[in-house]
């Protein structure tokens, strides 16, 4: 087994490092910090601008789209020294990595000029309106309704849950456009700009944060939508949502892995139980590591393995719950202090926007939700591994 990269990632590796190098925001001048994932300072979005510019924000992408064509293993590098320095390519990362992605998997030219370049450059920010009051890990059963009357259409509805909606200048929104199709085919996506009257944005506080609010109620009251906003075809928004989420579950182990990995360091074992938790831990991680590695393998050399994504998903989702509970167990009381308070304000740093040890801990709470939950993994597991049978 081969443990180490060729030649010509690593080559890729140094360029990308010299470029941080020259280019990383100076920590010590105290920047403006994000209030929820759709509201970019304008020196982030200056940051994300250039990385767009110089194709680095999305290497994997073609140039025209902040890319230099990147094969899997250069990706995947890139994410590597990103963690290194815990810093973040972008404060709207549904809006690069999944609303973006999705653009330009299934957007027509004219969208990717009108949406995706201009929220690849932090020129606007995007969410993504999936969940519904009774519509969440079920989306197919989705009931915000959007009727085509000619040249647009005419949506009613409700969503909830949708991160940063208060701040975005657009959302990606699924609609029910033929309500007596099954419910997986009568599926729609439409961008609609939150301008837009008829659209009202409620948002409210969680138990996790430090002084911001992300989650939101997104009401739409006869709101008209020029047709062209339709992403991919009427009634196959389907295939949207399952390409959506495709984009999230990306390489999704590697987050999970830095932030076990960043556990580790804030953790401060004392006694033989906490040194045994800490323990596991380290090994989670190797073990997410090295399981992740062989998929990452697998995928380079053109081998599909969705069962795979799965298992890394439950194993690093799961891992990462039960290393935060720990974590802040060990800490005590001063697992409630943000470092912000202790610390200097590190523009780019992850620690200065994760909050404290208990938000890490209810944070991770969505990891096992977020980009398909537990139980989804757990039947994928069963069914397309195991063999078992689906009842």
């Amino acid at each position: 087994m081969q443990l180490t990269f060729d030649a010509d990632v690593e080559a890729f590796r140094a360029e990308f490092v010299a470029f941080l190098d020259r280019h990383l925001p100076d920590e010590d001048e105290g920047f403006e910090r994000p209030r929820s994932c759709s509201h970019v300072p304008e020196w982030a979005r200056r940051w994300q601008r250039l990385l767009f510019d110089n194709g680095w924000l999305l290497p994997g992408n073609p140039p025209e789209f902040g890319g230099r064509n990147a094969s899997l293993l250069q990706q995947y590098v890139h994410l590597e020294e990103l963690s290194r320095r815990r810093i973040y390519p972008s404060f709207n990362p549904q809006g690069i990595g999944i609303i973006a992605a999705s653009l330009l998997t299934f957007g027509t030219p004219e969208q990717k000029l009108r949406w995706a370049i201009p929220i690849l450059r932090a020129e606007i920010t995007a969410s993504l309106g999936m969940s519904e009051p009774g519509a969440g890990s079920d989306l197919a059963s989705l009931k915000t309704r959007a009727l085509l009357q000619g040249d647009h259409f005419v949506v009613n509805g409700q969503k909830v849950w949708t991160s940063g909606a208060h701040d975005a200048d657009v959302v990606l929104t699924f609609v029910r456009t033929d309500p007596k199709a099954p419910k997986h085919k009568g599926i729609s996506v439409l961008l609609i700009p939150t301008d837009t009257p008829g659209v009202v944005r409620r948002p409210f506080a969680s138990v996790c944060g430090y002084d911001d609010v992300d989650f939101n109620e997104v009401f739409f009251t006869d709101v008209h939508v020029p047709a062209e906003n339709l992403v991919g075809k009427l009634n196959e928004g389907w295939r949207v949502a399952n390409g959506s989420l495709g984009h999230e579950r990306t390489m999704l182990w590697t987050d999970y892995a830095n932030l076990l990995q960043q556990l580790t360091v804030d953790f401060s074992p004392s006694g033989a139980l906490e040194r045994d938790r800490y323990a596991t831990l380290v090994m989670d991680a190797q073990a997410l590591r090295l399981l992740g590695s062989s998929a990452l393998a697998r995928a380079a050399r053109g081998e599909e393995d969705v069962p795979a994504q799965s298992v890394l998903k439950l194993l690093g989702s799961e891992a990462l719950q039960r290393g935060a509970e720990d974590t802040l167990n060990a800490a005590g009381a001063n697992g409630l202090v943000h470092p912000a308070i202790t610390s200097s304000f590190a523009p780019l740093n992850l620690d200065s926007h994760y909050g404290s040890r208990f938000d890490r801990y209810a944070r991770s709470f969505a990891a096992t939700i977020a980009g398909g939950t537990s139980e989804i993994q757990r039947n994928i597991i069963a069914e397309r591994i195991l063999g078992l049978p689906r009842n």
